[in-house]
């Protein structure tokens, strides 16, 4: 299968040698200069073997940013908006991003605002951003506890999906970006779902294919509703509490803060539970997809202070409309509900599912 996505605004390069067409890419793009940002992990792990494999000749300026979600804030957007200043970049610069999610979202969103647009390029380095994060356009910081706030939808160059930067990834990095193919499944077919019942990073082949899936299940939705109108918003599947799960675990004193992918797992179970009572999700499914989740994913505890507060962050969804907290919710894999509202009273029956299953 050839793994390639050519749109007008993109480029997704996952095949044998993404590198050769990376080299080709930047050569036709011929920019004043090349900018790599890189945060402190992927500086160690990862700027290596970037600049073994790209095999760019151009001189490379690189900006290192400190690394974690914590980071991902307007403040470290201005010290590389300075950098890139301080180091003579103009509007025919490129800045390439090498990392996670994080860098992929605040290195595009660095991006598309400086000089009112320098073109990108985004190299994932983490299952997460490979399947999700890299692809699609979406840019942005979150504003202090609340993700995603401020942003851009605008679409790198060309995103390079090389599956061995995984080698350089903790376990459980590796869970974190599974719970969002996770979520590919649902919302497409039971088939995808059976096939990563079998996932094992060490199956390399397998590995990449579906990497590849997940990409292309994204893309194909994207690609209806580039600006999230309507048919876009099933990505959002499991996201309205796992991203208020993750934030109020971020601010929290007193918890450890989670994973994306973590966050978003419990939403996935919240969220199917809820699917089951409102549009007739099978019970026996509801089941399966928790009894699977809960394999990969430790269970996590919230007293009832925690459901609260995570039910008042609910207010802050970028979804939401007219004050309504709206779902995505799933009525059979592959068969979706977007723009449901969902009462408290029923949130709070979803945590007590998740605890007591």
């Amino acid at each position: 299968m050839e793994k390639q996505i050519v749109t007008q605004h993109t480029a997704i390069y996952c095949n044998d040698n993404p590198w050769s067409l990376l080299r080709t890419g930047i050569e036709k793009l011929n920019p004043t200069k090349i900018f790599i940002l890189v945060d402190t992990n992927t500086h160690e792990h990862c700027h290596e073997l970037f600049v073994k494999k790209s095999g760019i000749n151009t001189p490379v300026e690189t900006i290192i940013m400190p690394s974690g979600e914590k980071n991902k804030t307007i403040h470290t957007c201005m010290d590389i908006w300075t950098t890139l200043s301080e180091k003579g970049a103009d509007r025919s610069s490129l800045l390439i991003n090498l990392g996670g999610g994080v860098v992929t979202d605040l290195g595009g969103f660095v991006a598309s605002t400086f000089k009112r647009g320098i073109e990108f390029i985004n190299i994932p380095t983490s299952l997460l951003a490979m399947v999700d994060a890299s692809i699609g356009g979406k840019n942005g910081v979150d504003l202090g506890m609340l993700k995603n706030q401020i942003g851009v939808v605008n679409n790198p160059r060309f995103v390079i999906v090389d599956p061995t930067f995984l080698n350089t990834l903790p376990k459980q990095e590796i869970t974190s970006g599974f719970a969002e193919m996770l979520k590919h499944a649902l919302i497409d077919s039971k088939d995808y779902w059976e096939q990563l019942q079998g996932f094992d990073i060490t199956n390399l082949k397998n590995t990449h294919n579906l990497i590849w899936k997940s990409i292309e299940i994204k893309n194909n939705i994207v690609t209806q509703d580039p600006k999230e109108l309507g048919a876009r918003k099933v990505l959002n599947f499991g996201h309205t509490l796992g991203h208020a799960i993750e934030s109020y675990c971020l601010e929290s004193k007193s918890r450890p803060t989670l994973l994306h992918g973590e966050a978003v797992a419990i939403g996935i179970v919240l969220a199917t539970y809820i699917s089951s009572t409102l549009v007739g999700f099978d019970k026996n499914k509801l089941a399966s997809v928790t009894a699977f989740i809960l394999t990969s994913f430790k269970k996590q505890t919230f007293n009832k202070q925690d459901i609260e507060s995570i039910i008042a962050l609910l207010k802050h969804d970028k979804k939401n409309k007219a004050g309504a907290t709206l779902f995505v919710l799933l009525e059979d894999f592959g068969k979706t509900h977007i723009n449901k509202e969902v009462s408290n009273s029923l949130i709070k029956e979803a945590f007590d599912y998740y605890k007591e299953f």
